[in-house]
């Protein structure tokens, strides 16, 4: 034995988090007690997006209604391969608190997201997972997303500081038909 304390959330919490869409009330939250504090100004902005149409965002949240999980989902972007507005979106900033992982919830939210679109008649989910992380690639991979391309992963934000931020991380697009055409 290690000693090592590992954080772990019942079952029967699990099954009652609630899963619904992202308020603008939920914004400080998804800072995780600090830890994503210096996104504060890419959160706001998809905030801005989901009020003009083009994303959407979900937040787990656990019965003592802390935020333990979100997801963005972008409608339109000017890389069409990630999102057109019509056929395509793209899933990002998805993240589930360490001690509500591996008990199926990433997998509800996902599922939650995928029939959204199946709503709106989207065919394809893209997203990009780094490719140092393997414990996301192996859900990605369970749930039918396939690698398509190498993405650079440089993209660029202002912080809360209002700093310029640009971060690289090599990634891996990846790609999933959540419906046919005949449906």
């Amino acid at each position: 034995m290690t000693g090592k304390i590992t954080d772990y959330t019942p079952v029967s919490e699990i099954s009652r988090i609630i899963i619904r869409k992202m308020t603008s009330e939920d914004l400080p939250q998804l800072e995780w007690d600090g830890e994503y504090t210096h996104f504060r100004n890419v959160y706001k902005a998809v905030y801005k997006r989901i009020t003009h149409g083009t994303a959407e965002a979900w937040v787990a949240e656990a019965p003592s209604a802390e935020i333990i999980g979100q997801v963005f989902l972008q409608l339109e972007s000017d890389r069409a391969e990630l999102a057109d507005g019509w056929n395509r979106a793209y899933l990002y900033s998805f993240r589930i608190k360490p001690a509500y992982r591996n008990r199926g919830l990433g997998t509800r939210m996902l599922e939650i997201l995928e029939n959204y679109l199946i709503g709106k008649h989207f065919n394809r989910l893209t997203l990009n997972v780094a490719r140092d992380n393997p414990d996301a690639i192996r859900l990605y991979k369970r749930l039918g997303f396939q690698i398509v391309a190498e993405e650079p992963g440089v993209w660029s934000y202002i912080d809360h500081t209002g700093k310029w931020q640009t971060v690289e991380e090599p990634s891996w697009r990846m790609e999933k038909q959540i419906r046919t055409n005949s449906h």
